[in-house]
């Protein structure tokens, strides 16, 4: 036997190198997006009574310290609450949730408002909001009793497309070879820069400032969404602390006005936000750690290359305008689980260009749509241009009077899949 001719293992073996673990799936980044996804494979793995070889490779564990789960919350659409019940994850998580019963949006300075409730869309509630740092937790709790195999604290050094697989060199000195090689490592993806794909960018040239907010009367289960000169204000419901009621503060401001609310005094900072917001939460009294973002759209026209598919803020990122960030990662794991499912069923190869081209077809609409309608709110509702200005309060004036013009509005926000029906979601 010549040495062209020698099988991989049979060449590491001559050579006396360790042999590069197989693994059927290897995920690279262990955040929202990824943590899900490997839940969601793995109990896919039990359904089909086909064992899958799953890899997870993750930075660090859930604490303070984790960029994906930090001191943000994120509001979970109804329509992504189905889904994760569907993954056997909600009925793990629920007790970590705060119900959004009812959302007020209103515009600054103009008469333009509306209220959209749960009740009129004979529904519990709009959807949950979900502190990171204790979702995460859950989650890294779940994968320890399942049979992923977790690399942690782990990092890609380098990563090479192949034929029938994909190499992976991590920074601990681990390698090993996967036939599908999902990228769930955020907006600065060490995958889609080893690969050298493209990603656009469109700078909205606003921060956004988050915080936890305490105020002096109870949320009810109220969201608001409350556009101003500088952006949209966000407040979302959370769950009481020592009886104290807060709310999660998403602030979308200047870069310069911005570093001033860092740097402003809690009376300062609290003074200025209820300037801006008005009392429709009751007074806020306190203040937590704050932290800022930049808001950019980022986007990859083509989240697939060879045997890689990027999901969540390593295919996308959005402005939180209208909270679809996770929500829309969501629905690009849960398509993909779904192409593993039908690869697996077939008898097919896991990370093929069948699979990865069929969930690019099935994911396209969704993203362009979502991104569109996002970029669309926020050129439109961050902008004095009068015209603009009556437009838009008209619009919402409109639904306020007409309450049938909300259920398209109001299923787009829940993820529901389409109007035609009230029971399929995303």
């Amino acid at each position: 036997m010549t040495a062209s001719t020698l099988t991989h293992t049979q060449k590491a073996q001559t050579q006396n190198t360790p042999v590069p673990d197989e693994f059927d799936i290897a995920i690279v980044g262990g955040a929202m997006a990824g943590a899900t996804l490997a839940l969601g494979l793995a109990k896919l793995s039990e359904e089909l009574k086909r064992p899958l070889k799953i890899a997870l490779i993750e930075a660090s564990r859930p604490g303070a310290e984790h960029p994906g789960f930090d001191a943000r919350s994120i509001a979970i659409a109804q329509g992504s609450v189905f889904e994760l019940t569907r993954l056997g994850l909600w009925p793990k998580l629920m007790h970590l949730g705060t119900a959004i019963e009812n959302i007020h949006v209103s515009d600054r300075g103009h008469f333009g408002m509306t209220t959209l409730n749960a009740n009129d869309f004979h529904l519990p509630y709009l959807g949950q909001v979900v502190e990171l740092q204790r979702v995460g937790a859950a989650l890294f709790s779940l994968l320890d009793k399942q049979q992923v195999k977790l690399y942690c604290p782990a990092k890609v050094a380098t990563i090479t497309a192949g034929v029938d697989s994909n190499q992976l060199l991590l920074d601990d000195g681990h390698q090993f070879n996967a036939k599908l090689v999902v990228a769930a490592d955020g907006l600065n993806s060490i995958v889609r820069r080893d690969f050298k794909l493209p990603l656009e960018q469109v700078d909205f040239e606003q921060v956004a400032v988050v915080a936890n907010i305490a105020t002096d009367k109870p949320h009810e289960q109220w969201a608001f969404e409350r556009f101003t000169g500088t952006g949209p204000l966000a407040l979302l419901p959370m769950a009481n602390v020592d009886g104290q009621a807060r709310v999660s503060l998403v602030w979308a401001l200047s870069p310069e006005k911005a570093q001033q609310m860092l740097a402003a005094s809690k009376a300062q900072f609290l003074s200025t936000l209820q300037s801006d917001f008005g009392f429709r939460a009751g007074e806020f009294i306190d203040v937590g750690e704050r932290h800022a973002y930049p808001l950019k759209l980022s986007y990859m026209q083509r989240p697939i290359y060879q045997r890689t598919v990027f999901i969540g803020n390593a295919a996308q990122t959005l402005h939180p305008i209208a909270g679809q960030g996770f929500n829309l990662g969501l629905r690009d794991l849960v398509c993909l689980i779904d192409q593993v499912r039908t690869a697996l069923i077939h008898d097919e190869d896991i990370g093929g260009a069948k699979l990865t081209h069929q969930y690019l077809a099935e994911r396209t609409d969704d993203r362009e749509s979502t991104i569109n309608n996002v970029e669309f709110l926020v050129r439109g509702f961050s902008n004095q241009y009068w015209p603009l200005v009556a437009g838009r309060n008209l619009g919402l004036r409109l639904l306020s009077w007409c309450p049938p013009l909300k259920t398209p509005i109001a299923r787009k926000a829940m993820g529901w899949k389409s109007p035609q029906t009230t029971t399929s979601f995303l």
